[in-house]
């Protein structure tokens, strides 16, 4: 049963292009999006086979996807160029992609990891802005969404550094659009996940790892992937959140840090 959100009718018509929209937190953000009448464009991963969001037999109109690398230039100019082809403008962009690609502890960092890593963490997100702005400008009310994390904040622990290193340039560079891009009506935000259990832990984190990680936590669980969907919805629409910009909305569970 498709869990019902809050939205009822927001996003009916809005165009809306969400990466990474393949499995995990993308994937529940892309069914709510379209179960309240978003047209979504979904960047699913690199390959078809990756994804796990299974589309309703009617949503053939309202939902466009691509597959693309987003760690290479050549990906992100294919998305772009996607984007561009379907959508005549873009009233909401939710940057999800990313992922940690090996826990690598610091004396064994190579600069190939280093590139894969920040690649696909940082620069796709820039680029993929960068070449999209033109279709959030013509939106009435444009919203950008961008995905960071907690070990932004904590840098994360044994062997994320990099990963941990280029979600705090996503929470940053939000800022930074959220000042340059308020004159055109677009608004910058960010959500900062703590330990989700989706695909990402499960290959990156222990079973006793995310045990105590859960017992850590005021709420006293992991959160989910559907955890993360209000947040991106208040955020996504300006009914709701027209005068807020430039936050890191952190979503985990009551963990606090500095």
């Amino acid at each position: 049963m498709t869990k019902q959100y809050f939205a009822k009718g927001l996003f009916s018509n809005k165009q809306v292009v969400i990466t990474g929209a393949g499995r995990g937190i993308g994937a529940a953000v892309a069914r709510a999006m379209h179960n309240d009448g978003a047209v979504v464009t979904a960047h699913l991963g690199r390959e078809q086979s990756s994804h796990q969001w299974t589309f309703p037999a009617d949503s053939d109109t309202h939902v466009n996807t691509v597959c693309a690398d987003l760690a290479t230039l050549e990906g992100v100019e294919q998305t772009a160029d996607y984007i561009n082809s379907q959508c005549p403008h873009v009233d909401v962009l939710i940057h999800n992609a990313g992922t940690m690609l090996g826990r690598v502890p610091l004396d064994s960092m190579t600069a190939e990891h280093y590139a894969d890593v920040t690649n696909l963490n940082s620069r796709s997100v820039v680029l993929l802005t960068t070449k999209l702005l033109p279709l959030l400008k013509l939106s009435n009310a444009a919203s950008i969404i961008n995905v960071s994390s907690i070990s932004a904040a904590t840098g994360g622990s044994a062997g994320s550094s990099m990963y941990s290193a280029a979600k705090g340039f996503i929470s940053t560079y939000t800022r930074s659009l959220a000042t340059e891009l308020a004159p055109h009506g677009i608004r910058a935000n960010a959500i900062s996940p703590g330990t989700i259990d989706t695909d990402f832990h499960q290959r990156y984190s222990s079973a006793e790892k995310l045990a105590a990680t859960a017992a850590s936590t005021p709420l006293k669980r992991l959160g989910t992937a559907e955890d993360c969907v209000p947040a991106c919805l208040f955020l996504a629409s300006a009914e709701l959140s027209g005068f807020i910009t430039g936050q890191i909305i952190g979503v985990n569970g009551g963990t606090s840090y500095v």
